[in-house]
């Protein structure tokens, strides 16, 4: 699989721009603020129908234009696929392949399998549970798409029950027939998906150990674990156990939807005792075991984008990532920097094909 060319129309700071792309390695260099980034993420959009950076569509509109439009032409297995991704404004998005719209986003996902290393991955470390089980369901979704329609049926459920909850308190009522069906849809929903997580954590997590120890030189233990009340508990007893709660709070307390990962370095929290090198080669060993892992569950290798990752890296971790190109472990690789020099020293190292874009 690799993206051919992309045209962009009003998307972001690009009023129209057209890149042919070499089958390896593409490198986009300039200040910041010139687009690099923006170019990444239009190749997202391709795989994903969405942007990675900004969840308000809309905003990805070129300002004072009224739509925008990414048109990508894919090979993949000899067969080209053309993707289009458009928005209008006041409109719900189209995503087409090879001129079908698709009803649902859903069905695109896993077609173009993509993995993003970004600055914004920090998030994974500095914000709450919440985006650290989007990157575990994403993952997964790339691959299950039984396992996204559980997570969209598990988050309906809820959503159903919370707002069972809040009628409960308005009203001074409380009927436990009706929210005993709730708890056991969510608990069907849940334990699903509960297993599946454990089953892709327990395959991913000697890969990402293996990713690590390969970029850092085995320099220091990190540790990546699954946190999830249903480790000890059914679902279903949870939500029975907790329903005061829950009808005190006028919401669902427990459940998936409170799963976590815990990231650690020599046994402390390394959000608190890591250092930037040491946090960004962990977010990074998380990302190329997300590509790895797809890579092997899914035959193919995914594209790669690396937005701006070489930052804050010091020499020994940057080859260690070239050494992995070397090995043709990679299939197209994306970079976005904004040292033109240091891009081009990088890429020469890897004595592969490559095209650098000078924004």
């Amino acid at each position: 699989m690799h993206l051919k060319k992309i045209s962009l129309f009003n998307f972001k700071n690009f009023t129209e721009a057209t890149f042919e792309f070499e089958h390896k390695i593409n490198c986009f260099v300039g200040k910041n603020g010139i687009g690099k980034t923006n170019v990444l993420d239009a190749i997202y959009h391709l795989a994903f129908g969405k942007s990675y950076f900004n969840s308000l569509a809309v905003q990805n509109i070129k300002h004072n234009e009224d739509f925008f439009v990414i048109d990508g032409e894919f090979e993949k297995n000899t067969r080209l696929e053309q993707i289009i991704c458009s928005l209008k404004k006041g409109q719900k998005k189209i995503l087409k392949r090879n001129g079908k719209l698709y009803e649902k986003f859903s069905d695109h996902l896993g077609l173009i399998p993509l993995v993003i290393i970004s600055p914004t991955d920090a998030d994974l470390i500095r914000e709450g549970s919440e985006i650290r089980r989007k990157f575990i369901d994403t993952v997964i979704s790339q691959l299950d798409t039984i396992y996204l329609q559980e997570l969209i049926q598990y988050q309906k459920v809820l959503a159903q029950r919370n707002a069972l909850l809040k009628y409960f308190a308005l009203n001074r009522t409380f009927d436990n027939e009706t929210l005993e069906v709730y708890n056991e849809q969510l608990n069907l929903y849940g334990t699903k998906i509960h297993k599946k997580r454990k089953l892709f954590l327990n395959d991913f997590i000697p890969i990402f150990d293996k990713f690590y120890k390969l970029i850092s030189n085995s320099s220091e233990d990190v540790y990546l674990e699954y946190e999830s009340q249903l480790e000890n508990q059914d679902l279903i007893s949870l939500l029975q156990e907790n329903v005061t709660k829950d009808r005190t709070l006028q919401y669902t307390s427990v459940g998936i939807h409170k799963d976590d990962l815990v990231f650690s370095i020599d046994g402390f929290p390394i959000k608190k005792f890591g250092s930037q090198g040491q946090q960004k080669s962990f977010l990074i060993a998380l990302k190329l075991a997300q590509f790895e892992f797809v890579k092997k569950q899914s035959g193919e290798k995914p594209i790669l984008l690396f937005d701006d990752i070489f930052d804050k890296l010091d020499e020994s971790r940057v080859s260690q990532i070239v050494s992995m190109v070397n090995n043709d472990e990679f299939g197209q690789i994306f970079i976005s920097d904004t040292h033109s020099n240091r891009t081009e020293n990088i890429v020469k190292q890897t004595h592969q094909s490559y095209k650098i874009f000078n924004l």
